[in-house]
């Protein structure tokens, strides 16, 4: 089997992925931008070969690269980066290559998000009121139905990138002055706590591994006011998340991929729709899946590529937990009085790339523990400042 993998080494922590593909027997073709010098011996490690471009964003390079590929190895049987940023550019390339996957037809559905909102209906999943804008009329036609407040983001975004809180006349009108020239979507305000149905699904769209995860707050509030969160897995999933979970997988037509959807829980057993991704869950979750339930998801996924191996037998043994700290808080506790008194539950310590740390802190600790209570307790004293 030949995978073409783009920018194998970024994220960090994405040269496993690449890795275990190699243990599985495949070919691990990697295009970038990196000189070969510069990556990490991990990730020279696991290439087959290597093809740097001078701008990714060059899709005649890409081409190109693929093209030497393809001449070199045979057809291409897989291309991804397991990366939102470039959802687009794959799909793009799988149409030129006729690579298995999903393909620029598709691509709307799980980008835009103005598109998702037909995929969750067609799911008989809630979605929050909403439309796109490029007015103000327009907004004020959906004003007219909700009221504030509003949330406006980019329909084609990444994160809570450019994302605002609208709650007045006054706030709509600055936002139109200096809203960036892209479209964007507004939607009414939808009060709840933020839960993702998340894993990996095998080619017939069933999940080979999933589980599930909830959040102190959003990621638009973390970005936005430069504020710390955390995380954790769940041990036991609620039965009414993981109906709108896999009916989610069913609509979206997942196939041999991760996901990442993600949910407002507005009342017990109800769900409102908040957005679709379709590759792993950002920041260091992939490690989080091996923590909560010892496994390991990077081997899991390159033996369903290259295998089809779908037998995959796991428990949620653990609550595993994401605490962030930023450097514009003053702690109460230092690193050492965390290791202290919680040192046992650290599996991870990381400081957080600057391209991650508006959403991820600028420090991440991962730790677990087979109690709720006591996960919380370590957030709860990681997160005490001095004020």
């Amino acid at each position: 089997m030949n995978v073409v993998f783009l920018s194998p080494h970024f994220p960090p922590q994405y040269f496993r992925f690449c890795l275990n593909l190699k243990a599985a027997g495949a070919n691990v073709l990697g295009i970038g931008e990196e000189p070969y010098d510069h990556l990490f011996g991990e990730v020279r490690t696991a290439l087959t070969e290597y093809y740097r471009v001078d701008d990714m964003h060059n899709y005649d390079a890409l081409v190109r690269a693929c093209g030497f590929f393809t001449h070199r190895y045979g057809k291409i049987d897989r291309l991804d980066s397991l990366n939102e940023y470039w959802l687009s550019t794959e799909a793009r390339l799988r149409d030129n290559f006729n690579i298995f996957g999903i393909r620029g037809k598709e691509i709307d559905f799980i980008r835009r998000k103005s598109f998702m909102k037909a995929k969750f209906r067609e799911a008989g999943v809630p979605v929050a009121r909403g439309q796109l804008v490029r007015t103000v009329d327009d907004a004020h036609s959906l004003i007219n139905e909700t009221g504030y407040p509003l949330i406006a983001k980019p329909d084609d975004g990444v994160g809570a990138i450019a994302t605002y809180r609208i709650n007045d006349d006054q706030d709509l009108v600055a936002f139109f002055e200096t809203k960036p020239d892209t479209d964007y979507i507004m939607e009414e305000f939808i009060s709840g706590s933020i839960f993702s149905f998340d894993g990996l699904a095998d080619r017939s769209g069933n999940p080979v591994f999933y589980t599930a995860h909830t959040f102190s707050q959003g990621i638009m509030e973390t970005v936005n006011q430069a504020r710390h969160l955390y995380y954790y897995s769940l041990r036991d999933i609620p039965a009414s998340l993981e109906k709108v979970g896999r009916e989610c997988l069913r609509a979206f037509k997942v196939k041999e991929r991760f996901f990442h959807i993600e949910f407002f829980q507005t009342a017990a057993d109800q769900y409102v729709s908040l957005e679709v991704n379709m590759r792993p869950p950002g920041g260091y979750t992939t490690d989080m899946f091996n923590y909560a339930c010892d496994i390991d998801i990077y081997r899991i996924w390159a033996e369903l590529l290259v295998h089809h191996r779908t037998d995959i037998h796991y428990t949620r043994d653990y609550h595993c937990c994401y605490a962030s700290r930023k450097f514009n808080q003053r702690y109460l506790h230092s690193q050492a009085d965390i290791l202290a008194r919680y040192g046992s539950f650290m599996v991870l310590i990381e400081s957080v790339p600057g391209v991650f740390s508006s959403a991820l802190g600028d420090i991440g600790y991962i730790f677990r523990s087979k109690s709720l209570d006591e996960t919380l307790e370590i957030a709860r004293f990681i997160h005490q400042t001095e004020d």
